[in-house]
């Protein structure tokens, strides 16, 4: 009998289109002979439609909303995810979908799901409590300030004076909850640090100011299990746009702005390396199922910082999640099926819970 696995894709981030594409390489791979799928989009006004049409997008710039046409809207999330689904792979990208409040709906559903738990989508999501975690853990982190929306307005000087003193510039300043190298900037001055700010205010009431690390090399690793996480083979990111980062421009617009490179051209101990901090940082938060950590490696003398992990990374054939996995010997589409297994295990253990004394 197959399993009926509900994808969740869409949502009301700013990753709206990233996610539709990522759920339309999911169904397309999906091993049919053992798995049923069951559409459920979120549309960005936030509407659940059960049994929309599966999405075919290969590209965000595919995805075009036409409406639940043929499929039921719902007004209450827990009537899509009822009704026989028996285990559910959320592809939200960013907030509303990513940090824990889609986790929170289907742990009260009882339902089993793919990625991280409530705490850990929580965690990963918010950049400025990660690195306070990945800090206690002893995990290499690059210095950095975390400033709020007021106290930036009481002490704008104050914050100015403290970023060109302890973490000197450049700096890469960021919206503490956010996802796709939105509203992240580089300053290398006062005035662009000011604007830098404005801009990462626009999308979040909490930001992160780092410190630039001076001709950084990106490299992602990907990180596939419950207790007994498993890394694999490092990728790298070779950044060719003229913002000289990884930026939302590079990612998205400039078709030539970033070149992936699987597996990264690095010496077999730094690959362990990388390998064994994904997953220290991947136990840390409190992670499952999935997640790629990204980090900064400098390459004058091999210093390697951990910068972030993404729960639910991008997962079109042609993401690094996947295709660092397939370097790996796990092809895409085992992969899936590997991910729905440790989300059905997971969920078994924890039925075995007691919920009362009685």
């Amino acid at each position: 009998m197959k399993l009926r696995v509900g994808v969740i894709y869409g949502g009301r981030s700013g990753e709206h289109e990233v996610s539709v594409v990522s759920a339309a390489s999911i169904f397309k791979h999906l091993d049919r002979s053992r798995f049923q799928p069951v559409p459920i989009r979120i549309d960005k006004d936030g509407r659940w439609v059960l049994g929309a049409k599966e999405p075919t997008a290969i590209s965000a710039g595919d995805v075009q909303d036409n409406g639940p046409v043929g499929a039921l809207q719902v007004t209450e999330p827990t009537a899509a995810i009822g009704g026989g689904i028996d285990v559910v792979f959320p592809v939200l990208h960013g907030p509303y979908g990513e940090d824990g409040t889609v986790q929170g709906l289907l742990e009260l559903a009882n339902v089993p799901y793919v990625g991280a738990g409530v705490l850990g989508s929580a965690l990963g999501m918010d950049k400025a409590i990660s690195k306070t975690v990945f800090a206690a853990h002893g995990l290499p982190i690059v210095p950095y300030l975390t400033v709020t929306a007021p106290e930036w307005k009481s002490a704008a000087q104050e914050v100015t004076a403290r970023v060109a003193a302890d973490l000197r510039y450049p700096v890469f300043v960021k919206p503490a909850n956010l996802g796709s190298s939105v509203g992240i900037s580089r300053a290398t001055f006062d005035g662009e640090l000011r604007d830098a700010i404005r801009t990462a205010f626009e999308y979040d009431r909490k930001i992160v100011i780092e410190a630039g690390v001076p001709n950084a090399r990106e490299i992602e690793c990907a990180v596939l299990g419950n207790d007994q996480p498993e890394a694999s083979l490092p990728g790298e990111i070779v950044v060719t746009h003229s913002d000289g980062f990884y930026s939302y421009e590079a990612k998205y617009l400039d078709p030539n702005g970033a070149t992936p490179k699987i597996p990264a051209d690095l010496a077999p101990e730094m690959i362990a390396r990388v390998r064994k901090l994904s997953v220290e940082a991947f136990r840390a938060l409190d992670l499952a199922g999935m997640a790629r950590v990204d980090f900064f490696l400098d390459d004058r003398n091999g210093a390697l910082y951990l910068n972030e992990v993404n729960t639910i990374p991008g997962f079109t054939a042609i993401s690094m999640y996947p295709k660092m996995w397939e370097a790996t010997g796990v092809p895409y589409s085992e992969l899936i099926t590997r991910l729905l297994t440790l989300a059905i295990e997971r969920h078994e253990q924890k039925q075995q819970l007691r919920t009362s004394r009685t």
